[in-house]
C-alpha cells in the first residue's frame, strides 16, 4: 500500500473526529448562555434520602446533619443510611445524628445493589414520592430538596443536581477532581439544559420520581457505573435528566494520584461497560425514533473509544511522518517537533478551559493555579488508563477512605 494511499485513508477517520470534537465543543458553548432555572413551587414532593455508606464513621454524621437542616418541611422527607461491609461504626453513627437505617441482605458488591433493594423495599414499597442519593461523604445545600421539588414539578422524572467539592484547593488531585466536575455542570450538562437534551447523572446529588422507578421496574443497574448506565435507562425510556444547578452538594475528592487512578479505573471499565450494554440500543433508538436525546447520549457513551482512536490516529501520523522521511535526521527533527508542538497545545488548551472553569465557578484563583497547569496530566493519563482498562478491565468495587470532618457551614469557607 502507498503512502499517499496511506494518507488518504487516515482523512475518513480524521474527518470523523474532528466532527466529534465540533459537536462537544459547539454544544459546550451554549453553557454560557444561561443557567436552567424551574419556578419556585409549593413543597408537595415526599423525598425519600438514600445514603449508601461503606465504613464512612468519619463523615456520616455531617452529611446527615445538613439533610436535617434542609428548607424543606421535615415531614416531607426521611434520611435512609443503607450501611454495607462496614467494620467501623457508620450505622451508630448515622443513627444518632437522626438517620433511619436500612441494611441491605446478602452479600454486597456495590452501590447499584444497595440502590436496587432500597428502591424495592423501601422508596417503592412505602409510598414516597421521589427519591434522593447522595454519596456518604458528600454535604448538601439547605436548598437542595426545594430545588429538586421544584424540577418534579416542572415535569422531571429524573434530575442532577450541581456537583461541587469540599476540598479544591487541598491537593493538585482534588483541584483537577472539582475542575472535572465543574466542567461536567457548566460545559454539558447546563448545555443540554439549554437545548432541551438529557444531562448526566453523575454519582450523588440526583433525584429520581417513583413514578420513572416502576417504569422502569425498580432499580435495575449492572456495571461499575450505576449512575452512567441509569442515564442511559432513563433516555431509552423516553425520560430526559434535567439538570437544577441551584440543588448543590458538596464532594470530597480524592487527594493523590494512587486514588485517583483506581477511582478512575472503575468509573473507565463501567463506561465500557455501558458502551457494550447501551451503545447499540442508543443508536437504534435515535435512528429508529428521529430522537436526538439518544444520539447524543450515544456520542457520550463512545467517548472511550474516540479517546483511544484519537491517540492512535496520531500515533500512526507520527509512524508515516517517520516513514515518508525514511528516517533522515531532518525529518525525524520535524517529527519531534510536531510531536512537542501538538503536545504543548494540548496543554495549552487543557489550562484554558480549566481556568475557564474556575472563573464560571467563581473560585477563588489562589491555590487553584497547580491544578490548572496540571490539568492536561491528569485529562493525559486519563488516556491511559482507559487504555489499560480495554485490556484488562476492574473487577471489584472498592472504596476510597473519606477522611473530611468539614460540615455545612464550615465548607463555604474552604471550597
Amino acid at each position: 500500500m502507498s503512502l499517499n494511499l496511506l494518507i488518504a485513508l487516515m482523512a475518513v477517520p480524521g474527518l470523523f473526529l474532528a466532527a466529534y470534537g465540533l459537536y462537544f465543543a459547539g454544544i459546550a458553548l451554549f453553557g454560557l448562555r444561561r443557567r436552567a432555572h424551574y419556578e419556585p413551587a409549593a413543597p408537595r414532593t415526599r423525598f425519600a434520602v438514600v445514603i449508601a455508606a461503606r465504613n464512612e464513621e468519619a463523615v456520616i454524621g455531617n452529611l446527615v446533619d445538613s439533610l436535617l437542616r434542609q428548607d424543606y418541611p421535615r415531614a416531607l422527607y426521611d434520611v435512609i443510611v443503607a450501611p454495607n461491609n462496614c467494620t467501623d461504626g457508620t450505622e451508630v453513627a448515622a443513627r444518632a445524628h437522626g438517620a433511619r437505617i436500612f441494611r441491605p441482605q446478602g452479600q454486597v458488591k456495590s452501590k447499584g445493589e444497595v440502590l436496587r433493594q432500597a428502591v424495592e423495599k423501601v422508596v417503592l414499597a412505602e409510598g414516597y414520592d421521589a427519591m434522593c442519593v447522595f454519596d456518604a461523604d458528600n454535604l448538601v445545600d439547605p436548598a437542595f430538596l426545594s430545588r429538586m421539588n421544584d424540577a418534579r414539578q416542572a415535569g422531571a422524572g429524573a434530575a442532577q443536581g450541581f456537583r461541587d467539592s469540599k476540598n479544591p484547593r487541598q491537593s493538585a488531585v482534588s483541584g483537577c477532581y472539582s475542575i472535572c466536575y465543574w466542567m461536567l455542570s457548566h460545559f454539558y450538562n447546563n448545555a443540554r439544559a439549554v437545548l432541551g437534551l438529557s444531562a448526566l447523572v453523575n454519582g450523588s446529588g440526583f433525584m429520581v420520581t417513583a413514578a420513572l422507578l416502576r417504569r422502569l421496574g425498580g432499580w435495575n443497574t449492572r456495571t461499575m457505573t450505576e449512575d452512567y448506565e441509569f442515564s442511559a435507562q432513563c433516555v431509552l425510556a423516553g425520560e430526559r435528566v434535567f439538570f437544577v444547578p441551584e440543588a448543590v452538594i458538596y464532594d470530597e475528592q480524592p487527594l493523590t494520584f494512587r486514588q485517583s487512578w483506581k477511582q478512575r479505573r472503575r468509573w473507565t471499565t463501567g463506561s465500557l461497560q455501558g458502551l457494550e450494554l447501551y451503545g447499540g440500543r442508543l443508536f437504534a433508538h435515535a435512528v429508529s425514533e428521529h430522537d436526538m436525546v439518544s444520539f447524543d447520549m450515544y456520542l457520550t457513551f463512545l467517548s472511550p473509544i474516540i479517546q483511544v482512536a484519537s491517540a492512535a490516529a496520531g500515533a500512526l501520523a507520527a509512524g508515516l511522518m517517520i516513514w515518508q522521511g525514511r528516517l533522515e535526521p531532518v525529518h525525524l527533527l520535524i517529527a519531534a517537533a510536531a510531536a512537542a508542538g501538538s503536545v504543548l497545545a494540548s496543554a495549552v488548551g487543557c489550562a484554558v478551559v480549566a481556568l475557564a472553569a474556575v472563573l464560571m465557578k467563581k473560585t477563588p484563583l489562589p491555590g487553584m493555579a497547580k491544578s490548572i497547569l496540571s490539568f492536561w496530566l491528569f485529562m493525559g493519563s486519563w488516556m491511559v488508563i482507559t487504555l489499560v482498562s480495554m485490556v484488562r478491565r476492574q473487577k471489584s468495587w472498592d472504596p476510597i477512605a473519606h477522611t473530611s470532618a468539614l460540615t455545612i457551614d464550615e465548607v463555604g469557607r474552604t471550597a
